[in-house]
């Protein structure tokens, strides 16, 4: 067994996955704090061919910082940014999504147990470090999703979530 160079990979260049076919979803980042928490976030979101990421509250821009964990995943997925919150994300149900937060409630559906609805496109919404999703932007949102945890600890690190619920949803829609 040899590693595959980079030739090898076929992968695209920023150019070719903006005009790329994407899966249908978006990512809503709430007030996430950590440059680069956000740019593993954007990483994730082009391995997995998201529609777009919006920056709500004090999620940072792109910013060249951000390249340690992006990898240049700015360059290629497409962002907007919310400054005064993920309210404007309550719009975008008329326009068919559903919107679920990855967050621990009373009413959260377990992710080993949680189905996408193929007929809506989704946006997962990920909370602060510390605080979790707002209960403003909780209180618009379709539902929750809880990763099952069996440790002491009760989060995983806001990076690590993304990529364990964009797999999972990629998986559950191929």
């Amino acid at each position: 067994m040899r590693k595959l160079r980079m030739s090898e990979l076929n992968r695209m260049t920023a150019e070719e996955y903006k005009e790329s076919k994407k899966h249908p979803f978006s990512i809503a980042l709430d007030d996430i704090r950590s440059i680069l928490n956000v740019g593993s976030v954007f990483r994730s979101a082009d391995a997995f061919r998201c529609e777009k990421i919006y920056l709500g509250g004090l999620s940072p821009e792109p910013v060249k910082e951000m390249r340690k964990t992006a990898l240049g995943a700015t360059d290629s997925v497409a962002w907007e940014a919310m400054p005064h919150g993920l309210s404007g994300l309550a719009a975008l149900k008329a326009d068919g999504y559903q919107i679920w937060a990855v967050e621990q409630t009373t009413n959260s559906i377990m992710l080993n147990d949680w189905q996408p609805n193929l007929a809506w496109k989704q946006i997962f919404v990920f909370g602060n470090e510390v605080s979790g999703v707002s209960d403003e932007v909780l209180s618009f949102c379709d539902g929750a999703i809880e990763i099952p945890q069996f440790g002491t600890k009760h989060s995983l690190n806001i990076s690590v979530s993304a990529g364990i619920i964009l797999w999972d949803y990629i998986r559950k829609t191929l």
